[in-house]
């Protein structure tokens, strides 16, 4: 059991140090015959493929099936799997049939573990600092992008990248960008920020200025869809004026996209993607 324990421990802190999202199942009751007894863990990848024991296969597709619709949605469950009769209108609890001939019940609970929301911001300008500041207040994982020149002002970022090549930039296209150059190096800038695929790219500047950019970017061969997604001005309209009312227009406008809109499936990177099959190479262990 501790070799199992610490096997979970162990998993859990590289998929998350790897911004991996994953779903920890622990068996909290059983009743009569089970295969797993309370206190028992696993951890669901995105893939779905698990790490730990949680009980055959009774149990396991309904926990993998419980555990996709919490990365999906984002929320904690409590799952009871069972024969008939001990999942039948239960309160707080969502219920899975078990057809297993050992007739035992299982409750598990399963909690989401989501990385923290990716914050991009390309430029040091006063807008952008102050948006790295209100974006880490508000528990996003920020990168900012700048000339070298800029280094000290963006010391308190997770990350930085030195200049406007955003390649090596961790989780790029599933961040919540915004360009902040406001006067440096726009066009470079912007035109790499719709080169991550993100769906969610903002120009700080004004209405006539994103549109001479967009023009630009139009005759330079980049596509009128990335394009026409770009949302500028940036943020709510609230009548920002400093840089910190604008940043904190633009984080609002983040927060309302991310909190109202259709959460996103997970997204699998490639080490989640192969999984199962270095685990059939390898023997156990996360990946």
């Amino acid at each position: 059991m501790t070799d199992d324990h610490d096997r979970i421990l162990d998993c859990m802190t590289r998929m998350t140090g790897d911004n991996q999202p994953f779903a920890l199942a622990t068996v909290v009751r059983t009743r009569d015959a089970t295969s797993a007894k309370a206190g028992a863990k696993a951890v669901i990848r995105a893939d779905s493929s698990i790490e730990g024991w949680i009980g055959g296969n009774c149990t396991r597709g309904a926990v993998v099936k419980a555990a996709t619709q919490a990365l999906a949605d984002g929320r904690p469950r409590l799952i009871r799997v069972g024969p008939a009769g001990e999942t039948d209108e239960l309160d707080d609890i969502e219920s899975h049939r078990s057809h297993c001939p050992s007739g035992g019940t299982t409750d598990v609970f399963i909690e989401p573990v989501l990385p923290r929301p990716a914050l991009l911001v390309l430029g040091a300008s006063p807008t952008g600092m102050a948006l790295l500041a209100v974006g880490k207040a508000a528990g996003f994982a920020v990168t900012v992008a700048a000339p070298a020149d800029a280094a000290e002002a963006i010391a308190g970022a997770d990350w930085r990248i030195e200049g406007y090549d955003l390649s090596a930039a961790p989780r790029a296209a599933e961040s919540f960008i915004v360009v902040a150059t406001q006067g440096r190096r726009d066009r470079e800038a912007l035109e790499a920020a719709l080169g991550t695929g993100a769906g969610y790219v903002a120009f700080v500047g004004s209405r006539r200025k994103a549109g001479k950019l967009k023009d630009d970017l139009a005759a330079a061969g980049v596509a009128a869809e990335r394009i026409a997604a770009i949302r500028a001005p940036a943020g709510l309209d609230i009548g920002a004026a400093t840089p910190g009312e604008i940043a904190l227009s633009v984080l609002a406008d983040i927060v309302r996209e991310r909190r109202q809109g259709a959460r996103p499936e997970p997204r699998v990177s490639e080490p989640a993607r192969s999984a199962k099959k270095r685990g059939a190479e390898s023997g156990p262990g996360c990946h």
